[in-house]
């Protein structure tokens, strides 16, 4: 783990941004045990391979989360934006996700990476 990518989530000010980041920075490290962790461009960024699988991004009132390598993967229905080569899901307070869902898309995507 990257200690920088542990600072700037320990120091997100509202306690559900960082709960919601800690989770999703888990699920990348769990379904993507060999990324690497760096921060770019003040965020954290999640590399397979040199390649970006992921990124976490915060807002004052949400946290995004980006998986990269989309293309011909099937989202759920009206929860992710973007591209077909990348696809957000943008999260407010109270939101559920479904990390193991999350984490078989990250699974598809950072595959041939």
């Amino acid at each position: 783990m990257n200690q920088e990518v542990t600072d700037f989530i320990e120091a997100l000010q509202l306690p559900w941004q960082k709960e919601m980041s800690f989770s999703l920075r888990d699920t990348v490290l769990q379904t993507i045990p060999e990324a690497a962790e760096r921060m770019q461009y003040k965020k954290p960024h999640f590399l397979k391979n040199g390649k970006y699988a992921a990124v976490i991004s915060t807002s004052k009132d949400a946290v995004s989360f980006t998986i990269f390598n989309a293309a011909g993967l099937e989202f759920p229905e009206g929860r992710y934006d973007g591209p077909p080569e990348r696809k957000t899901i943008k999260l407010r307070q109270g939101d559920s996700v479904d990390l193991e869902e999350m984490g078989s898309l990250l699974v598809q995507a950072s595959s041939s990476l």
